[in-house]
């Protein structure tokens, strides 16, 4: 699962909106030139003065899922997804920080609620693809737990699914 190249050009049209642009642009500004540090600070200043701006707190939340600062990342999704249920982004955003901590079901709802609102959301649709097939390994994995005896065949699909989803690790 990943953030990925749809929630960065999200956050560029975020930027070309007139509301805060300027703290947007300068701050990915930053990014890019790699002062991540810098960026986060720009973005946390304007929010002080206007700290319900969706622009703002989407940018600050991608900048601290790409630092890999989970928790503060899934905060502010989380936050996003109730200030702003009709967006399927942030819910897209908070599925992968859901699955990076192993929490498939949430990631799955997430996703399903992002897909929801916006049925055409490519990058939502491959996430969905990527925890369900991790949901599947779970299940595999467990069936072959609870088998009075080994299965040959359930062996072949843990072994199909685990090939699978290690090939497709978080990007």
């Amino acid at each position: 699962m990943r953030l990925t190249l749809h929630s960065l050009v999200l956050l560029a049209a975020l930027a070309a909106a007139p509301a805060h642009a300027n703290d947007v642009a300068a701050a990915q500004r930053l990014w890019l030139a790699g002062q991540k540090t810098q960026a986060v600070e720009q973005i946390e200043q304007a929010l002080t003065r206007t700290p319900d701006d969706l622009q703002l707190r989407f940018a600050l939340g991608v900048m601290r899922m790409e630092l890999g600062d989970n928790a503060k990342a899934k905060s502010i999704f989380t936050r996003l997804t109730q200030d702003f249920p009709d967006l399927a982004d942030p819910y897209n955003n908070l599925a992968v920080l859901h699955a990076a901590a192993g929490e498939l079901d949430q990631a799955q709802a997430a996703l399903e609620q992002a897909l929801r609102l916006q049925p055409d959301h490519a990058q939502a649709q491959e996430n969905l693809g990527d925890v369900l097939m991790r949901l599947a390994l779970r299940a595999y994995q467990r069936a072959q737990k609870l088998a009075l005896a080994p299965s040959d065949a359930l062996a072949g699909k843990i072994s199909a699914t685990l090939a699978l989803t290690t090939s497709h690790k978080t990007r």
